[in-house]
């Protein structure tokens, strides 16, 4: 494998974590309230670190939306709370379900 091939994840990666940092200007990460969780009605399940999901999810800093690789480390029935980082930052929010998808093992 070439050396390109071999570091052209981490440039993605660097330049996803520049995206967020700039999306992140544009104000607040926005989450699903208690109440659109329905958080006292549904179960909430919370994944140990072993079953954590790699996804891709959009979310919104203020009206700025992006398409992040995150981890699913818990949900409900509809939404799932992810995690991810820029930097030496650690963002995490609750998404609807049907904003995140999984990853293959290769991407």
């Amino acid at each position: 494998m070439g050396t390109s091939k071999r570091l052209a994840p981490y440039y993605d990666m660097q330049a996803q974590h520049q995206a967020i940092i700039a999306a992140s200007k544009h104000g607040p990460l926005q989450s699903l309230t208690d109440r659109e969780l329905g958080i006292r009605e549904v179960p909430v399940t919370v994944y140990p670190h072993a079953a954590q999901r790699r996804v891709r999810a959009w979310v919104r800093f203020g009206p700025e939306p992006i398409c992040v690789d995150a981890k699913v480390v818990r949900s409900t029935p509809l939404a799932a709370g992810i995690e991810f980082r820029a930097g030496d930052h650690t963002f995490r929010c609750w998404v609807w379900g049907n904003a995140v998808y999984a990853l293959s093992d290769e991407e």
